[in-house]
Order: structure tokens, then C-alpha cells, then sequence
């Protein structure tokens, strides 16, 4: 019997009550396209690190370094990845692997053809003012779900933890991560990005609101975006001096 579930890294997997000699099998270096498992979770932590190596996958992944290539070799004919190297001082260069463009069909993609369809009939029918009220009217939505999640949080941290949270849940695989005095609300993958392309103003109104429920007392700031070609967005929060 097949069971098929939705893990946290939004992957499909397959799951089959099998022998102790099958799973062997599958375990085995010799047969990487057997392991769904491990090759999602490559590609969910090459789209959260950015590029690795064969070796920095293996220890996160608790696999060996040859293991690990092998499913790397099988990405790269499916076109999913590509290989660089890297010289590293002495010795050999470094291989390193990222995802491609055509990686981007694995991820969360929040019915994109959709949105912008519905973008440009909205423009259509209401010209540039009507659309940019459904923009307003998206973002006071935003503002609501999101502000009642942040509401009983007593610290900035726990704030951005809160939005990263309910970000996550909507396919941003967004965390928090602290550095210094500062926060960190990090995307790693945008399941509205055709949208966001066809309607900029997406992005923007998004800025504003992270701003809004966030506080008065704090700062938030852009410093990477996809949208500019960065791997992914970044904002900096920081307390108000």
C-alpha cells in the first residue's frame, strides 16, 4: 500500500512497506534515484544555504559525501542543478552546487498563472486605480491575519519569529535568525514571484506591512530581493534608536 503525505519541506513523498534487504537496497549508493527523500532534501537546503558542496550536504544530511554526488549527478540530468568550482587557497578547487531555474517547478508556487491573470483582468477592468486598491485591500488582509498572530508576542525576536511562522506556512520557507542586535526575516523562495514580476507594487506593499505589524519601534529594511536577482529576500529588522 502507497501512502502519500506533505512533509515540511513541501515535497511529495512515497512511502512503502517494504523488506529490511529492500531498504538496504535503496539506502545503497548504487541506486540514488530511489531515495526521493534525500534528493528533496537536497534541493531544500541548497535553496535555503545557496551553494555547497558535495561534503557540507553530506554532514547536514548525514550521508557520506560520495552518497550525496551521486544524487547531485542525477539533479544535474534532471536539470534541477549545476556545479561550479570554486578555488579555495591550496588544493584542488571546491565544487559547488546550486539550484537552476528549472528548479523553481519543485517549490511551492502558490498557483502564479492564476495570480497574474488575475492581476491583468483586474488592471483591464478597473484600469491602474482599481488595481492598486486590490493591492491596498490585500495588504489590510496582511495586516489583520498577521497582526493577530504578533499580538501576545512580548519581544521584537518573538515577533519576527511569529512572522516568519506564518509566512513559512504560506510558502515562503521564510525563518528568523538573529544577527547581533538585529533580526533577520529571511525568504527563501517566493510562491508569488510571476506575480510579483507582472505587479511590482506586490513586493512593495509587502515591505510595508511587515513594517506595520511589526511595530512603530522598529525599522525594517529590504537588503536582498529576488525580484533583483538575489537567491533570496532579506529584511532587517532593527530597533528604533
Amino acid at each position: 500500500m502507497v501512502l502519500v503525505f506533505e512533509s515540511n519541506n513541501f515535497y511529495k513523498y512515497r512511502m512503502r512497506k517494504i523488506s529490511k534487504p529492500a531498504i538496504e537496497k535503496v539506502d545503497s549508493p548504487a541506486s540514488p534515484t530511489k531515495n526521493p527523500a534525500t534528493r528533496d532534501e537536497i534541493l531544500d537546503l541548497l535553496k535555503r544555504r545557496g551553494a555547497l558542496c558535495a561534503g557540507a550536504l553530506g554532514v547536514a544530511l548525514k550521508r557520506t559525501a560520495m552518497a550525496v554526488r551521486l544524487q547531485l549527478y542525477e539533479l544535474e540530468k534532471d536539470g534541477l542543478v549545476t556545479a561550479r568550482s570554486e578555488a579555495r587557497g591550496r588544493g584542488r578547487p571546491v565544487k559547488l552546487w546550486t539550484l537552476t531555474e528549472s528548479s523553481a517547478s519543485v517549490f511551492p508556487d502558490a498557483h502564479q498563472a492564476l495570480a497574474v491573470e488575475m492581476i491583468n483582468s483586474v488592471e483591464e477592468l478597473f484600469g491602474p486605480e482599481g488595481l492598486a486598491r486590490f493591492i491596498r485591500q490585500h495588504g489590510d488582509k496582511q495586516r489583520a491575519a498577521y497582526g493577530a498572530k504578533l499580538s501576545s508576542a512580548r519581544s521584537l525576536g518573538e515577533r519576527v519569529k511569529r512572522l516568519a511562522k506564518a509566512r513559512a506556512d504560506e510558502g515562503y520557507m521564510a525563518e528568523a535568525k538573529q544577527d547581533g542586535a538585529d533580526w533577520l526575516l529571511i525568504e527563501n523562495h517566493c510562491p508569488i514571484c510571476s506575480a510579483a514580476k507582472a505587479c511590482t507594487r506586490l513586493c512593495a506593499g509587502e515591505l510595508e506591512v511587515f513594517s506595520d505589524v511589526l511595530g512603530k519601534d522598529v525599522a525594517v529594511a529590504r537588503e536582498e530581493h529576488i525580484l533583483a536577482g538575489a537567491r533570496r529576500c532579506c529584511y532587517r529588522v532593527k530597533e528604533r534608536e
